[in-house]
């Protein structure tokens, strides 16, 4: 399997060129993870995106610590999928919430957002709310390169559940419920239609009853993935796979 890794200047290094025959470089942690850890050389295929749809394929040149330089072979440009999937993922103690952005990035999902619930343990004031952005925008970037997409999902601000609710006028969204009354397997790719869907999952106690009631007034749909109940890190990036096989991704 080719190695797959990510700079944000690719877009920049190919403007004005068809890709074919050009070098392009791969600088930075990354270039020095390629060449000391991924044990990287020359000859070897390699893949090159920028995390927003530009891929580009060839054959390593050179590689140093400090920079790999790939011969590109050919070059893909991705359109982002619609209607986009956003994981709304509620705080949760531990690594379980990390654990969901990890699985849900390599599942597929198309951007994930932070939320303060009623009984997240986990709390974030404003400075813990930037570094635990940046920790998840950090773990959904390395679980982009581990599946190889084209896209890295991009992590939100954190939200409350009034900034969710007031989301449901453009967009469709879908609550997470062992009780809802429709299963998820039930929703049809016509009914979500071209709105992007925001998948909300619960702290480990679960969606409070206010929180439930301040949701579905606002146009959201609580829904049932199963008979079992999944624990926070697994129940989102489980609808993921699931919606992700309604949608024809899979």
């Amino acid at each position: 399997m080719a190695h797959f890794y990510l700079d944000d200047s690719l877009a920049a290094q190919l403007a004005g060129v068809t890709g074919v025959g050009v070098v392009v470089y791969l600088r930075g942690a990354d270039a020095r993870h390629a060449v000391t850890v991924a044990r990287v050389r020359v000859g070897e295929a390699l893949r090159l995106g920028d995390g927003a749809g530009l891929v580009a394929q060839g054959v390593v040149a050179s590689a140093t610590p400090a920079e790999v330089a790939l011969a590109v072979q050919g070059v893909q440009r991705h359109e982002r999928p619609v209607p986009s999937i956003r994981l709304v993922q509620a705080l949760a103690k531990g690594d379980r919430a990390e654990l969901a952005v990890q699985a849900a990035t390599e599942l597929g999902v198309d951007g994930v957002i932070p939320w303060q619930a009623a009984r997240s343990v986990s709390r974030w004031d404003a400075a813990k709310a930037l570094k635990g952005r940046e920790r998840w925008q950090t773990i959904a970037r390395e679980a982009t390169k581990q599946s190889m997409r084209p896209f890295t999902p991009m992590v939100e601000p954190l939200v409350s559940t009034a900034l969710l609710a007031a989301r449901a006028a453009e967009t469709t969204v879908l609550v997470l419920d062992p009780t809802g009354e429709q299963a998820l397997t039930a929703v049809t790719a016509a009914e979500l239609g071209h709105r992007d869907v925001l998948l909300v999952v619960g702290p480990e106690g679960g969606i409070s009853p206010d929180e439930r009631v301040a949701l579905i007034a606002a146009g959201a749909r609580c829904v049932r993935l199963g008979a079992s109940v999944l624990r926070t890190s697994t129940a989102g990036p489980a609808a993921i796979a699931v919606l992700s096989a309604t949608l024809g991704r899979w």
